[in-house]
């Protein structure tokens, strides 16, 4: 096989991170915040009508896998409040769904770090290969944490499923992310920890895989197969070596 460039999921390849979206302290740090704009709304009403509105989102898709817009979520949140709306400052309004976005994931969060090695075989891969990265994701909250870990710049396209309405395995979110690459999937590596999402989308459009079996994802799915398996992100090296031996 020759291999041109390698496509990487983010959360749970790369980035170790836990997350806890039904932590009390996300909702009280909002409300909290939203007092100040002149919002007045309980804790648990935040969350309740951030998971309605996320719901009619999902509802009102015509996707077979839909994905929401966290900062489109929190700008209807906003603007189910006219009289409010109107007397904030226009710019500042502008920019208050993204914080908000950035508050929920924030407080969410228990752990950012990167897997073992992971920056170490990312040096090594880029003078070769061109590097890309997928994600079911919000590109509020992704490129930021890839930004605080330090991976952002070895990536060009970064694809979030956020910005698309549609999320892994729909093949449509694998041939974005090739025509970034401008590869053909024959010369794409894929590398991804979730069986379903990852092994079983990316080979719907003839990438072969490599599964990273770490602390998150689902380890098998029926009609799911992986290529090559690591178990430690150091053994990508070899994986790739076999592929190119092919």
């Amino acid at each position: 096989m020759i291999i041109k460039g390698i496509l990487f999921d983010i959360n749970g390849t790369l980035i170790d991170i836990q997350t806890d979206e039904g932590n009390e302290e996300i909702y009280r740090g909002i409300s909290h915040f939203l007092t100040y704009q002149g919002i007045h709304i309980h804790r648990w009403q935040v969350r309740d009508e951030y998971y309605q509105l996320m719901e009619q989102h999902r509802r009102a898709s015509s996707e077979t896998f839909p994905e929401f817009d966290t900062v489109e979520l929190w700008r209807a949140f906003l603007l189910r409040r006219p009289e409010v709306c109107q007397s904030l400052d226009p710019e500042k309004l502008k920019w208050m769904p993204i914080f908000l976005a950035e508050m929920y994931r924030g407080i969410s969060r228990n752990r950012l770090q990167l897997y073992p090695d992971v920056k170490n075989v990312l040096e090594k891969l880029l003078p070769r290969y061109r590097l890309a990265a997928l994600s079911d994701a919000q590109s509020a909250w992704a490129v930021p944490e890839m930004r605080a870990v330090g991976i952002d710049g070895y990536f060009n396209p970064i694809v979030v499923s956020g910005d698309l309405g549609y999320r892994k395995p729909d093949r449509r979110i694998f041939q974005q992310a090739l025509d970034g690459m401008q590869l053909p999937p024959e010369n794409v590596l894929f590398v991804g920890n979730d069986m379903y999402r990852d092994v079983f989308g990316a080979k719907q459009v003839g990438m072969k895989t490599v599964f990273y079996s770490s602390n998150q994802g689902r380890k098998k799915a029926s009609d799911a197969e992986p290529d090559y398996i690591i178990y430690q992100f150091s053994q990508l090296q070899q994986a790739i070596a076999f592929f190119e031996a092919q």
